[in-house]
């Protein structure tokens, strides 16, 4: 293993890093290496040159890196990474023995002890992420690591740091598509080749699981952004009279009808419309729609031709749209995964968005990141789901 290239760090910085923060990020430092490249190691070291923790260089949106270890005897090889790999596997094996669920993330970067990649199981099949040139250097280990496991059949990978979606196949034995998973009984058609997105986003099970459980039953529903439907899906598991589904993407049509049918579902009985969800919003308060429960799950920025939103700044705004559509005594489900603020903030946004409201609300419900999803308690923006459920007075 190569030597570890030593990083000075501000004063200013040094408690939080001692005290476990993971994130590598090069302005606090005295100085950055011209030279350093992807996957080299580092060693933070205080203004003493006492050591502090270790970690690799890896450009990715968050940062410039991830640290894995305070100790300083500790380096990155075969042994340390079948550790933290085995460890995350042992803490899923609840999800292993339920039958009713079959899909779920089972190493989630920096909070199972390695930032830089995910890998989510699809009933077998692994899909990697990888976030940067420099963890995907550790690349071949990893995945001989992951196909010790019995559990695992094959390996698909999204190579995040780069455009190419090409060749998501990388070991193992290949699936057959649609590679039909599990959640809490009900089924969804999965494409792990497909491009970044599977069919399914895993942290919303919970969410969905309670809507299936206590929030559908004889409801009207509208799902915004609905992707390929899968909440509609589990609102009429749980009893929902009807579903709109409402999305931008042409190919959302096809996919919502897919997941409707392998569930044994009629297509045809329910709404599925391809349109920007803005004008959707429009279209209904002019038609005087309303809708008995309503999920907004929104990606943090969205360009159509002529709407740009930004869950930061424009989530406000879009929920009081939402109001005037939701029917008396309705429910309205906000959810953002949007990292740039915490559940305090957004719990903010959306009491602004009642303020020019005549209506009141409550939240029944708040949900963050599934037990899988584990997050290290030292970088808390690393919970970046947060789920709402609001009750309106009428």
């Amino acid at each position: 293993m190569k030597n570890s290239i030593k990083l000075k760090l501000f004063p200013k910085f040094t408690k939080g890093y001692k005290e476990g923060y993971p994130l590598i990020l090069k302005e606090r430092f005295e100085k950055w290496p011209k030279d350093l490249q992807e996957g080299d190691l580092v060693e933070l070291i205080d203004t003493n040159g006492q050591f502090i923790a270790r970690g690799y260089h890896g450009k990715q949106n968050k940062g410039d890196g991830w640290l894995f270890t305070w100790d300083k005897q500790q380096q990155l090889d075969e042994d340390f990474l079948t550790t933290v790999i085995t460890e995350a596997i042992e803490k899923r094996q609840f999800l292993f023995a339920d039958d009713s669920t079959t899909a779920f993330r089972i190493f989630n970067g920096e909070g199972d002890g390695f930032g830089g990649f995910t890998a989510d199981f699809y009933d077998g099949y692994l899909v990697i992420q990888w976030y940067s040139l420099g963890v995907y250097s550790f690349q071949k280990m990893i995945l001989e690591i992951f196909l010790s496991f019995p559990e695992v059949k094959g390996i698909y990978e999204k190579r995040r740091f780069q455009e190419d979606t090409k060749d998501d196949f990388v070991a193992g034995q290949k699936a057959t598509f649609p590679l039909i998973i599990k959640e809490n009984g009900i089924n969804y058609a999965t494409y792990l080749d497909d491009g970044w997105m599977t069919g399914i986003f895993l942290d919303q099970r919970d969410v969905r699981r309670r809507i299936s459980e206590d929030y559908a039953v004889s409801k009207n529903v509208l799902n915004t952004f609905s992707y390929t439907g899968a909440f509609s899906v589990a609102a009429l598991f749980g009893g929902a009279s009807k579903t709109t589904s409402v999305d931008v993407a042409g190919r959302s049509l096809s996919k919502t009808k897919e997941q409707l049918e392998v569930n044994g579902l009629d297509p045809n009985s329910q709404d599925i419309i391809v349109e920007d969800v803005f004008h959707y919003f429009k279209y209904a308060l002019r038609k005087k729609l309303t809708f008995d429960l309503v999920v907004v799950d929104p990606p943090s920025f969205a360009r159509t031709k002529k709407v740009t939103f930004r869950a930061a700044k424009d989530y406000p705004a879009m929920l009081r749209e939402i109001i005037d559509i939701t029917a008396p005594n309705g429910t309205i489900i906000a959810s953002t995964n949007y990292a740039g603020f915490g559940m305090k903030a957004f719990k903010k946004l959306i009491a602004e968005a009642f303020q020019t409201s005549d209506r009141t609300y409550k939240i029944v419900e708040t949900h963050s990141l599934p037990a899988d999803f584990t997050v290290n308690k030292n970088f808390p923006e690393g919970n970046y789901l947060k789920v709402l459920f609001l009750t309106l007075d009428k």
